[in-house]
């Protein structure tokens, strides 16, 4: 029997798709990048047809880089950006582009849904606050201006649960996806009076039947086994929401682990029990029934550092690659030779959104004249964990947290992540998971297919500790909490100041 496995990870801005072996170890890695579009202000969208071909593509080069045949592979796991909204028709075709989780058009429909009493109401109900890119505020947008679009969709998807049907033919969701606001938060079943609280219970049959993560949703096609070079017929599991696969892709599976995924978004969730809602969390269903992740999160984490690299230090990164080198050395650098003083500036890390509301925005405040690029890189970075922090703190001051886990982008600096400790005061864990959302999922697809007999085990064979990053107890330590102190006391004194402008999206393409 075979033992390879993939994982299939379609994040914001690239898709991956990674070749396991029973052990977790990644045999071959193949991506493509994921164009957004942006024809409007707060709209951010992506084409669902050029989805799943550069998922097909990844899939094929992967086969080829591997050197191994679709017959070889035992199973595939398909995770992706949660939240955001999917459209498709009864024969699977988009009714419209996709809406992605960096998307806001539905803001002023979540600021009329607190006004009116719903927002609490749903957190009772569902465990959710609402925020703009939530699927319920989209639909609701959708319902309001584009009537015939919502009237032509058959079913109301996740980003993967598309890919899947692409894949299989087949229209399913998972546990974990499903309770991102269409289910009771007790039950974490489908709940009609979640439903009529936000009047959608005429789209109750648009809802995708829900299948356990680690059970075969479908097979993989004729049609797709063209596109892909997986053999027809190869089981795909069902799946999970990419911050669970993250989640489990780093080891965390039990009651008090908290993860923290430093990418697009900052993700910070604990695994728990028993449900607990909150203004500030969302509370959702975890892999099986009887276990929830409570997760804080907003889209203001790692992408600002890209930002800046990209925007402000494109000839550095052409001069790297030119010269085969690591395009983001000079980061380390930089930031290294003005030590751990970041000079005074603050910086804001809202350039796509915050957990302030939807007004906040990206800022640098406190530059003078004697300060360089590396002080601003290293006020990116604080920036970034301090918002982290943000939600950290919350999460700790309702759930007894034994264990803090760090994946994403901050990983790659050993200097980002040890800032992650000092400013939170928690030993971080970093593991040898490379692509934990993709490991995450196959993990799926071995329980699935019969590699290893349950996620835990599966855990255990291929997630492993490599660092423990513990706490700075001295001029660090300080350095950041006094930081921190000074970030909350900016975000409080621009309360008010950040004014609706409706001009930030750049021009589609």
């Amino acid at each position: 029997m075979s033992t390879l496995t993939i994982g299939l990870d379609s994040g914001l801005t690239v898709t991956k798709a990674v070749l396991f072996d029973e052990t977790g170890r990644p045999l071959a890695t193949a991506s493509r990048r994921l164009p957004q579009s942006s024809p409007h202000p707060r709209w951010v969208e992506r084409d669902v047809d050029g989805m799943w071909e550069a998922s097909a593509a990844a899939l094929r080069e992967l086969l080829d880089t591997a050197g191994v045949r679709g017959t070889d592979i035992a199973g595939i796991g398909v995770t992706a950006h949660g939240d955001g909204i999917y459209l498709l028709d009864a024969q699977g075709r988009a009714t419209r582009p996709g809406i992605v989780s960096l998307d806001s058009r539905a803001h002023e429909v979540v600021a009329r849904w607190d006004a009116d009493g719903r927002t609490k109401r749903n957190l009772e109900l569902a465990g959710q606050p609402f925020f703009p890119a939530a699927p319920q505020p989209i639909l609701a947008w959708l319902v309001e201006h584009e009537p015939e679009v919502v009237e032509r969709t058959r079913w109301l998807l996740p980003c993967k649960d598309v890919i899947k049907q692409r894949l299989t033919g087949e229209v399913s969701t998972d546990p974990t996806e499903a309770s991102a606001g269409w289910c009771d938060v007790h039950t974490q079943e489908y709940s009609d009076d979640v439903l009529a609280l936000l009047d959608f219970s005429a789209y109750r049959d648009k809802l995708p039947p829900v299948v356990a993560c680690t059970e075969t949703a479908g097979r993989v096609t004729a049609a797709a086994a063209e596109a892909t070079g997986l053999a027809e017929g190869t089981p795909v599991v069902a799946g999970l929401h990419d911050v669970d696969a993250s989640a489990i892709g780093t080891g965390a599976h039990r009651s008090g682990q908290l993860t923290m995924i430093a990418g697009t978004y900052s993700i910070n969730e604990v695994i728990a029990e028993n449900p607990v809602p909150g203004e500030n969390w969302f509370a959702r269903s975890f892999l099986d029934k009887g276990r929830w992740m409570h997760m804080a999160i907003s889209p203001a984490s790692a992408t600002n550092l890209e930002w800046f690299v990209q925007k402000l230090c494109a000839a550095d990164v052409r001069e790297a690659e030119a010269a085969d080198a690591d395009p983001f050395a000079f980061i380390e650098t930089e930031v290294g030779a003005v030590g751990r003083e970041a000079g005074g500036v603050v910086f804001l890390p809202f350039l796509y959104g915050s957990p302030h509301g939807a007004e906040p925005s990206g800022s640098f405040l406190g530059l003078r004249g004697w300060h360089d690029r590396g002080h601003l890189l290293r006020a990116v970075m604080e920036g970034v964990v301090f918002n982290h922090r943000t939600h950290v703190d919350a999460l700790r001051a309702a759930f007894p947290v034994t264990e803090a886990r760090l994946t994403g982008g901050a990983t790659n600096s050993r200097r980002w992540a040890q800032m992650f400790a000092d400013a939170t005061g928690l030993e971080v864990v970093l593991t040898d998971s490379a692509e934990a959302g993709a490991l995450g999922t196959a993990m799926c697809a071995m329980v699935g297919t019969g590699v290893h007999d349950s996620v835990e085990s599966a855990i255990r064979a291929t997630v492993h500790d490599t660092d423990r990053l513990v706490p700075d107890d001295g001029e660090e330590r300080e350095h950041l909490e006094s930081g921190y102190e000074h970030y909350r006391r900016v975000i409080d004194a621009l309360e008010g100041a950040w004014e609706p402008r409706g001009s930030a999206a750049p021009p589609s393409g």
